[in-house]
């Protein structure tokens, strides 16, 4: 599809997401030859001169290697406007300094966001206007419906694009292919054939002054709730006709509206923590309720694991295990497929392994299985064998990818308003356990790898 966009406004510019993730992605995707004649408008509340803002967009193109004409050429043209993203009148300024159809991108906390939608219902939106929005996408069940029909009222579902970057990872993408290009997976890929899925995003990163944001969501909102049930959906969606953008996203909320706590018990199906002081890779960590910006009174945990149930057909009695946490000992960023034992060895045949598993890791990108063989020496003695291989890299980061749906008005790797619905309703009845405080807060020391009992 071509590119239709003819300005990116960037609400929430002088923010440490713009300048980390989103514009080295931009600039990324506009040195990749895409992205068409855009303008670039960096808005909000602090001053900033252009040049001052051009230095800063040269600076994260620089990080995100992109070099070029063209990305110079964005640079050069690039505007900063001060302004107030909750008022009217700011707003119609900034949209009068739009050129050809603008894309409203929103780096800005919930709250703000869904303030500066109400402002805008009462500016004339040039046709066409699209709209990008970092998640988390509301607060909770009731403020994500809300959200989602006053977006609504100001854009078609189409033009929403609703941005999990987790669904821009070449390795996310690869699941696709993996699954439903190889009928080797496909054909186990089922309850008759499979003990249980994990999806595992251990991170070594301790708080590193988010505290703004992650003491008011906590690891099972930051993550769970976001990235790793869409990543999950994907692993157990049913084969979607075409990769089109309805045919793709109808598929992975199908997956959702059917998955719910396993048993019924958010007691019983989660576990929580937080990081007591430690050593990380040689770095001293503080205990997490000591860190700056911290409210102790919040009772965040920064180790989540969940189990989930997805009543359908394909996936009825196998456990979804859904886990993330931060300080902790290793990186183990995967996707964990546990096949079942075989119901019988041949007499004779010894030194019984584990079942065979399939392991996607995220970071790096790459896919490893573990099966069982005869060993060296003895034949009728098994070993374990690990065939891998490494996917391809994108040609794009994460943010490039879904930068390049919104600037190209194809919403294929968006999340759709249904699908933000289904995860709050997901994970609903587990904050409503902890609130209540029936599942105990746990702790690990930083470093180690997350609570002995686990």
């Amino acid at each position: 599809m071509a590119d239709r966009i003819g300005t990116l406004v960037i609400f929430g510019a002088g923010g440490d997401l713009a300048k980390r993730l989103l514009l080295p992605g931009l600039g990324g995707l506009l040195a990749s030859g895409r992205g068409g004649e855009l303008r670039l408008i960096g808005v909000d509340r602090e001053p900033m001169t252009d040049a001052a803002w051009r230095k800063r967009v040269a600076s994260s193109f620089e990080a995100g290697n992109a070099g070029g004409a063209r990305p110079a050429g964005v640079v050069a043209a690039s505007r900063y406007l001060q302004a107030d993203v909750t008022e009217p009148d700011d707003l119609k300024r900034v949209l009068d300094a739009c050129t050809g159809t603008p894309a409203l991108y929103f780096a800005l906390p919930p709250r703000v966001t869904i303030a500066a939608c109400a402002a805008l219902e009462k500016v004339d939106l040039p046709e066409g206007t699209v709209f990008g929005l970092e998640k988390p996408f509301g607060t909770d069940l009731k403020s994500a419906t809300a959200l989602n029909r006053q977006l609504l009222r100001l854009a078609p579902e189409r033009d929403i694009h609703r941005i999990d970057h987790f669904l821009g990872k070449a390795t996310v993408l690869n699941l696709l292919g993996l699954r439903f290009a190889n009928r080797i997976f496909e054909a186990v890929w089922n309850a008759d054939n499979v003990e249980k899925v994990e999806l595992v995003f251990d991170e070594q990163l301790a708080l590193e002054g988010r505290a703004g944001y992650y003491d008011r969501a906590g690891a099972l909102v930051d993550m769970i709730q976001s990235h790793l049930l869409l990543v999950m959906a994907i692993v157990a969606m049913e084969p979607p006709s075409s990769l089109d953008a309805d045919d793709l996203r109808g598929s992975i909320a199908q997956a959702l509206r059917a998955t719910g706590v396993w048993g019924g018990d958010a007691v019983k199906a989660s576990r929580r923590a937080r990081y007591a002081a430690g050593k990380v890779g040689g770095k001293a960590i503080p205990p997490y309720v000591k860190e700056d910006g911290v409210d102790p009174g919040r009772y965040t945990e920064t180790l989540a694991e969940v189990t989930l149930a997805v009543d359908n057909w394909r996936w009825a009695g196998v456990p979804f295990v859904l886990r993330s946490g931060k300080a902790l000992a290793a990186k183990r960023q995967e996707i964990v497929v546990t096949l079942k034992d075989v119901p019988h060895l041949p007499t004779g045949l010894s030194g019984r392994q584990d079942p065979a598993q399939l392991r996607i890791s995220l970071t790096p990108d790459g896919i490893r299985l573990d099966l069982n063989i005869n060993g060296e020496g003895n034949p009728f003695t098994l070993d374990r064998v690990t065939l891998g291989a490494d996917f391809a890299e994108g040609e794009l980061a994460p943010y490039g990818e879904v930068l390049a749906g919104i600037l190209s008005a194809d919403p294929t790797l968006s999340v759709r308003a249904d699908a933000v619905e289904e995860c709050w309703r997901i994970v609903t009845p587990i904050l409503a356990a902890w609130k209540k405080g029936t599942v105990p807060m746990q702790e690990y020391r930083a470093g180690s790898d997350g609570p002995r009992a686990w």
